[in-house]
């Protein structure tokens, strides 16, 4: 990738994992990276990390709790207090088969966390990725989602899961609303003449500590086999990179869904126009959000 000297990027859960190489490696590009986490150590441990192996880096670590509106808020209002530009937001965080239980505000946390705080933080952050954007230099919302999304199912009347409770499928329903909203959010952008592009990427079957929460004889065959058989972070990084670097993909050729650096078929829930326009409203009624701010 060529040098992104002057571009400022957010990336969420850029503590460990996927997020961590991508802040890493956007860093040793010359972007300015904030991190947003709520777990403060973490964060500040990857900073020191980073800024140890680069010196010229710029990295800094924000608190951000996906699971608190209000966190979110306070996040975009501290951010925006700076004047920065935003050229690349990456919506990676996010949480996997956890047991049942609710965000502050009484979302489920799959649901509240990968999906609602996501949107949350992308909306509010729109017209700041729009005055950052221009033409052939679009800025970009790039959104970790995953295969999972493909056998998820979204049940607009009980999004909570409060009817019937499965980890599994609380999850793979969180995915495939990140799909739904990346590919909603770019018609809209383009719908509007926006110079900002919308896309969700695959990362693949990750060594990452999301599966922390797998059932105990699981997680330790996961344990002994995963070196082996799972991508190591900067490998599930990388189409995240290209996304969000590549000149290759401004304007009219971002957008989609990606995996191992192409672009791909996602499951046709995905491209449901009924069902696009529903989860989208339903998220603006439920984060107390205008359809107008869109348009602006």
């Amino acid at each position: 990738m060529p040098r992104q000297d002057g571009k400022v990027a957010i990336v969420t859960g850029g503590g460990r994992g996927i997020g961590y190489e991508v802040v890493r490696h956007m860093a040793s590009l010359g972007v300015h990276v904030i991190i947003g986490g709520k777990d403060e150590q973490e964060g500040q441990t990857a900073v020191r990390k980073i800024c140890q192996e680069y010196k010229e880096a710029k990295v800094e670590f924000e608190l951000l709790d996906l699971a608190s509106l209000q966190s979110v808020h306070q996040f975009v209002q501290s951010f925006k207090h700076r004047g920065l530009p935003l050229h690349i937001l990456i919506n990676n965080a996010g949480i996997m088969l956890v047991p049942e239980g609710r965000t502050q505000s009484g979302f489920e946390l799959h649901f509240g966390v990968n999906y609602l705080g996501h949107f949350l933080l992308t909306w509010l952050l729109l017209d700041t990725l729009k005055d950052s954007g221009r033409t052939g230099h679009c800025s970009r919302v790039v959104t970790v989602s995953s295969s999972a999304h493909s056998i998820g199912k979204i049940v607009l009347n009980d999004l909570n899961s409060s009817q019937f409770y499965s980890a599994h499928a609380a999850y793979c329903q969180s995915k495939l609303a990140q799909l739904v909203f990346s590919a909603q959010l770019q018609q809209e952008l383009q719908r509007g003449g926006f110079p900002v592009t919308s896309c969700a990427v695959d990362p693949g079957v990750v060594n990452t500590a999301l599966y922390q929460h797998l059932w105990t004889p699981l997680r330790l065959v996961h344990g002994t086999l995963a070196p082996w058989f799972l991508r190591t972070p900067a490998e599930g990084a990388a189409t995240v990179l290209y996304t969000a670097l590549s000149p290759a993909l401004e304007g009219e050729l971002g957008g989609g869904y990606w995996a191992d650096g192409c672009k791909e078929m996602t499951s046709p829930p995905t491209f449901d126009p009924e069902l696009q326009l529903s989860l989208w409203e339903s998220s603006l009624q439920l984060l107390g959000l205008r359809w107008h701010q869109m348009k602006e």
